[in-house]
């Protein structure tokens, strides 16, 4: 077994394997890009920042957080 530190073995690993994949890179560019879609461009169309814009001071924001979490029960 070669010595060494167990971290660059663990990186010579992942990056031995990643090197020689062929139908993985396509794979894993496809994952990054889905990645990308659902991070970045959907949270600028989709999730607006209500609480920033319904509220003004951090405690009435905490307040309605609160009574929305407590309300169902």
């Amino acid at each position: 077994m070669k010595k060494g530190s167990i971290f660059k073995r663990i990186f010579l690993f992942y990056y031995e394997g990643f090197k020689n994949m062929t139908v993985g890179k396509k794979l894993w560019f496809i994952i990054i890009i889905k990645l990308f879609i659902m991070f970045a461009i959907l949270k600028i169309f989709f999730f607006k920042d209500f609480l920033n814009n319904k509220f003004d001071t951090e405690e009435e924001k905490g307040d309605y957080v609160i009574e929305q979490l407590t309300k169902g029960l």
